[in-house]
């Protein structure tokens, strides 16, 4: 294969699995690893999923896998499933999780506070127990969580937290696994424009104070990224799939802020 042909599909014959897939940053990594050659599992606890399945089946070898992956049992499931389908799985991309709530931090109830941390953080740490079995087996694999510049923002102290979590796994991790041939990095995406969530995570209508304190969010992140703007969906889903290639071979333990200059 000629070197060019290299660069225009990096995940050639690469097994890929990718978690939140069904809409939003996790549909558009799938979209473009479809594009480079990757073969796919996509997994996502709704419905929805199959769609994109079916819209890429043109394209390249993929499974949709339907689980929730806020359980250590759907991790597991959509791993195995991975593995039975492929036989390998070189690149995991966590991609689940998202603000439920967005007001002030002693306006949260307690079950909402865990509610938060179990969606947020969760499924990265089953994701990744689930599957680094796997690449240690083989002795290579990338492993991209999705993490926030949320980490330091207003009105979402225990999503911030959650993903404060994702980052200290994903250094973790990488310490662990670098001389077992695992790399370990994450993105931290800032603000991203992107279509109505066809599943949204709170279909509760707002009160007009939880729409001034989610005002306040989306003013909050405009004005601390440099660039004052929102992100794009490729914008995102090119550095997960940068993190995920070979052109990262020497990069591990790393959170990139893709937040337009917001470090998050």
């Amino acid at each position: 294969m000629s070197g060019a042909s290299t660069t225009a599909r990096p995940f050639e014959g690469r097994v890929m699995l990718i978690t939140g897939a069904a809409q939003g940053i996790g549909e558009r990594v799938a979209e473009l690893a479809a594009e480079q050659g990757a073969r796919l599992a996509l997994v996502d606890r709704s419905p929805l999923v199959q769609e994109l399945r079916i819209r890429l089946a043109a394209r390249t070898e993929v499974i949709a896998i339907e689980a929730d992956l806020e359980q250590f049992e759907g991790a597991e499931h959509a791993a195995n499933q991975t593995h039975a389908k492929f036989g390998r799985i070189d690149i995991l991309v966590n991609n689940v999780g998202g603000t439920i709530w967005a007001k002030p931090y002693e306006h949260y109830a307690p079950p909402e506070i865990e509610a938060e941390v179990r969606r947020s953080l969760f499924p990265t740490l089953w994701g990744c127990r689930a599957v680094l079995p796997f690449m240690v087996e083989q002795g290579k694999g990338a492993i991209v969580n999705v993490s926030s510049i949320a980490t330091r923002s207003v009105n979402r102290v225990p999503y911030g937290a959650a993903k404060g979590g994702v980052n200290a796994l994903t250094a973790c991790l990488a310490f662990e696994n670098g001389e077992r041939g695992i790399r370990v990095n994450a993105i931290a995406p800032g603000g991203t424009e992107a279509p109505p969530r066809r599943v949204p995570r709170n279909s509760a209508e707002q009160s007009p104070e939880e729409k001034a304190w989610y005002r306040q969010i989306v003013d909050q992140t405009v004005s601390s990224t440099l660039m004052k703007r929102y992100g794009t969906l490729d914008e995102q889903a090119e550095a997960i799939l940068f993190l995920a290639s070979d052109r990262a071979s020497y990069i591990t333990g790393t959170v990139l802020p893709v937040g337009g200059g917001d470090q998050g």
